[in-house]
């Protein structure tokens, strides 16, 4: 190539540069504002039903547990360069955490933050044993679960209680199914016990990552705490729904 011919190639790389260049700060703005700030996800499936239901659009705190590369638009490109978390730190047992899922890093799951490093879990029909303590449950009665494809199914609602007296609903198909026993074992350190509401229908931590479940979290994958439903595409009502 001539010397001529690359100087012209340069202009026309320079001419382009100076045009996209008035959009790079609207750019970087909102890549700050999604990192840093928060951001709004749409939830797809029934696991975090009754609290979460399909087609809620929720709030996410992104500073809820530091920053890091799992945060950005395009973080699942970063997975393997760094798992590092600046201002770190852990969850609140309870917090809806908002993450990448461990089996493809392209999703975005939600489930609810039960056990931290070092907790000693177990499941016994259904029941969480937390370091050796059974979690309380109330019954509050009836309730149903709907799937994505519109269909309902009679379960039973309960309030469950965790340490520091944090109250939510689960909701309950069977005491019986293939969930619903677990032997104990130690949440290692760098990873979280995480489980879904729904908890006969939420491939979560009591399912392997190989199986498709979420496996014990890897705290690199937090991009945020969920804190509220701003509104539902398949209800009215769900406005403005504090979780």
């Amino acid at each position: 190539m001539a010397l001529s011919d690359l100087g012209e190639t340069a202009m026309k790389h320079l001419q382009i540069f100076r045009k996209l260049l008035p959009a790079l700060p609207p750019v970087l703005g909102v890549l700050f504002i999604h990192t840093a700030l928060g951001a709004a996800y749409i939830v797809p499936s029934a696991s975090m039903q009754p609290t979460l239901k399909i087609g809620d659009e929720i709030i996410v705190s992104a500073p809820s547990y530091g920053l890091s590369t799992a945060s950005l638009p395009f973080g699942y490109a970063f997975a393997q360069m760094t798992q590092k978390r600046i201002f770190g730190h852990l969850p609140h047992r309870g917090d809806i955490a908002v993450f990448r899922a461990p089996a493809n890093l392209h999703e975005t799951w939600v489930k609810r933050v039960i056990g931290l490093p070092g907790d000693r879990i177990a499941l016994m029909d259904g029941r969480i044993l937390l370091n050796g303590k059974i979690l309380p449950w109330r019954d509050t009665g009836p309730d149903q679960e709907e799937d994505s494809r519109g269909h309902t199914y009679s379960a039973e609602r309960y309030e469950e209680t965790l340490p520091d007296r944090i109250h939510h609903d689960i909701v309950k198909l069977t005491t019986h199914g293939p969930l619903d026993n677990v032997p104990e074992f130690t949440v290692p350190a760098e990873r979280l016990f995480v489980m879904g509401d729904n908890r006969d229908n939420s491939a979560d931590s009591r399912v392997s990552v190989a199986e498709g479940g979420v496996g014990l979290l890897p705290i690199w994958n937090l991009q945020g705490r969920a804190i509220t439903v701003l509104f539902s595409w398949k209800s009215i009502k769900r406005i403005l729904v504090s979780i």
